[in-house]
């Protein structure tokens, strides 16, 4: 039974992609999605509910002929590979590419391992929670999608119409997820991790513009960076350790042994969950349309690099590489939490926010805690749902205002209350209380003091100070009332509203239902490692008391509505003049009519991309470098 609900999941959007490229028809468009993704999100729900209280199961199947398929498909790759290096005139995409097949080529038809029972396929509580993740926001953004990309292309005919194309990347994305959470062989890992770079590649570059092609080429160029690593560390282990499975490597009793293939396993993580050096290419990213963006930022290719560093967490701990991780993790937590303040473009706040947010969860698996892993574990429940609500959002809102700047968005509460509420709930969702992301928080905090990296919870501190900053300047702007009603039609139709609201309630409902997930998910996963704790990490009190606060929140839109619907309890605006009666316009003592004019500071001359930007990456390269190039001197020297 579990095994063909694994087949499942990897099977039905690999077929949906294959469908969605022969019947290129909009209604079958629509349908294949929906119905793949309901298929999808139901296999991922009997798992889990199955398996809630189930021992871990792995995997020896007879798998051959999909290795042989797998090989077929990595020099299918590799040629593609070096068709893109000439096309797009860079040679280290083929020097990369060429470096990874013929390496992994090498190892697989050695013969290293073919005595060697391997369980290929495996399940454990944490695969239960990306399983869900995927399943259900992946899906959800697929659906939406439809309605969207429908509209984008009427708004940008000068971009080529291949929707059939993106959906079908987009359905190959979220098989190759599955792959990565659900393999327990590592070379079958690597194949998904490296599926998932090509994905992003296409993505990225639909638009087909220069700047579409520039910045898709540097996050093939990054991400083959990490895969290099990736594949150093898989030879290494295998080679000199007999090491060929992701559950033998987080039972190693001795790291230190392991320092060199776990500083490369780090950066590869690093890599992908796009860390500084490498953050830019997730902030080239917002080039793609918005469902490309929600699905690289929350449920999938991000994912999958924090996702590896937890796997390896009990590799880190107090070696260099966790030294490594932790450092690179604080630092982009804090730095990218700063760059997004000078930030007025929607998309780029989310974007620098998703850097900092998995900055953080990077840092909670360098040090490798019970609490910290507990922490990065909700981070990444809690990030992935308000994330996705937050890119869909905005890309909603800016179909219907044209625009996708914070400054524009103001009054927006009056002008398109639907979308305000949502996008309310998705901010609120990332930075107040009782939402996850700052119990999470302070969950981590916790664990920083109690481990005893102080830097680190200077980190926490500075960067929370930033978030706090951003993100309320963006709500203020949002729920600013304005005397005078300009309401605006929004065209929406139920599949764009349906995972808009999904989401939302998703949000609420995991302030309520964390602490079951915490039980019986979280929690077994890190006994497995820990052992019987008997940890509690919020208490019952402090529970009711989060209870209580999101009934309070509950009330905070009805009462916006109710003060909208008021309009005589509303004052006019003080302008210093005379005002003539629309509260933008006003009489100046010469009796010069002026318009009044209110912005929020973004201080760019401060923390602006070219303040803090360069030095960041030359400096946090330099560490990254030193610690990779010690970890090879102690490995020679033992």
């Amino acid at each position: 039974m579990e095994l063909l609900l694994l087949i499942c999941l990897l099977a039905t959007p690999l077929i949906t992609a294959g469908l969605l490229l022969i019947l290129k028809w909009e209604i079958c468009q629509r349908w294949l999605v929906l119905v793949s993704t309901i298929i999808q999100i139901s296999c991922a729900l009997i798992l889990i509910s199955s398996y809630f209280d189930a021992p871990n199961f792995d995997y020896p199947i007879d798998s051959v002929k999909l290795n042989l398929a797998m090989i077929g498909i990595e020099s299918l790759i590799g040629l593609y590979l070096l068709y893109a290096s000439y096309r797009r005139r860079n040679p280290l995409i083929a020097v990369m590419g060429i470096m990874q097949i013929a390496a992994m080529f090498w190892y697989e038809l050695g013969g290293s391992h073919t005595n060697v029972e391997i369980h290929y396929l495996g399940v454990d509580k944490l695969t239960l929670v990306m399983v869900g993740i995927i399943a259900l926001v992946g899906g959800l953004i697929l659906i939406y999608t439809q309605p969207y990309m429908r509209k984008h292309h009427a708004h940008h005919p000068e971009v080529p119409d291949r929707r059939p194309f993106f959906n079908s990347i987009m359905m190959i994305f979220l098989s190759a997820m599955y792959g990565i959470v659900l393999s327990n062989d590592l070379i079958w890992l690597y194949f998904f991790w490296e599926l998932t770079t090509l994905c992003s590649y296409f993505l990225i570059s639909y638009p087909q513009t220069a700047e579409a092609w520039q910045n898709a080429t540097r996050a093939l160029v990054l991400n083959l960076l990490g895969g290099v690593c990736f594949v150093a560390a898989i030879i290494y282990l295998g080679l000199n350790h007999n090491i060929f499975e992701l559950h033998q490597l987080m039972a190693v009793k001795d790291p230190a042994t392991l320092a060199l293939p776990a500083v490369l396993l780090a950066i590869a993580g690093m890599t992908k969950s796009a860390q500084l050096p490498f953050s830019r290419w997730l902030l080239g990213a917002m080039v793609a349309p918005t469902p490309s963006s929600a699905l690289l930022h929350s449920s999938t290719m991000v994912k999958a690099g924090v996702y590896l560093l937890i796997r390896i967490s009990p590799l880190l701990g107090n070696t260099v590489a966790g030294m490594l991780v932790v450092l690179i993790g604080g630092l982009t937590f804090v730095i990218a939490s700063f760059l997004a303040i000078p930030q007025s473009d929607a998309k780029k706040v989310l974007a620098w926010s998703t850097v900092a947010n998995l900055g953080l969860i990077v840092t909670c698996a360098g040090i490798g805690t019970y609490e910290s892993l507990w922490a990065a574990t909700m981070l990444i429940l809690f990030h992935a749902v308000s994330k996705s609500l937050l890119f869909l959002t905005v890309g909603s809102i800016e179909q219907v205002i044209g625009d996708r700047n914070i400054e524009s968005m103001h009054g927006l509460i009056i002008k398109l209350p639907g979308l305000a509420l949502v996008l309310c709930i998705g901010i609120a969702a990332m930075f107040l209380a009782p939402f996850g992301m700052l119990v999470s928080k302070w969950a981590a905090l916790k664990s920083f003091i109690d481990s005893g990296h102080l830097l680190t919870v200077l980190f926490l501190v500075f960067g929370s100070a930033a978030t706090l900053f951003y993100w309320t300047k963006w709500l203020g702007k949002v729920i600013t009332i304005m005397h005078r009603k300009v309401r605006m039609k929004h065209p929406s139709s139920f599949l764009e509203w349906l995972p808009l609201v999904s989401l939302s309630t998703m949000a609420i409902i995991l302030c309520v239902g964390f602490p079951q997930v915490s039980t019986n998910l979280i929690v077994p996963f890190l006994e497995e490692h820990f052992g019987h704790v008997g940890q509690t990490i919020i208490s019952s009190g402090n529970q009711l008391i989060m209870l209580i606060m999101l009934t309070m929140i509950a009330m905070f839109p009805l009462g916006l509505r109710l003060a909208a619907a008021l309009d005589d309890r509303i004052t006019s605006v003080y302008m210093s003049g005379v005002n003539l009666g629309d509260n933008r316009m006003y009489m100046d003592s010469m009796g010069n009519p002026k318009r009044v004019f209110l912005s929020n500071w973004y201080m760019e001359s401060l923390f602006g991309e070219k303040r803090l930007l360069k030095p960041s990456i030359y400096g946090t390269a330099a560490i990254m470098i030193g610690m990779l190039l010690y970890a090879a001197g102690r490995m020679l020297w033992i």
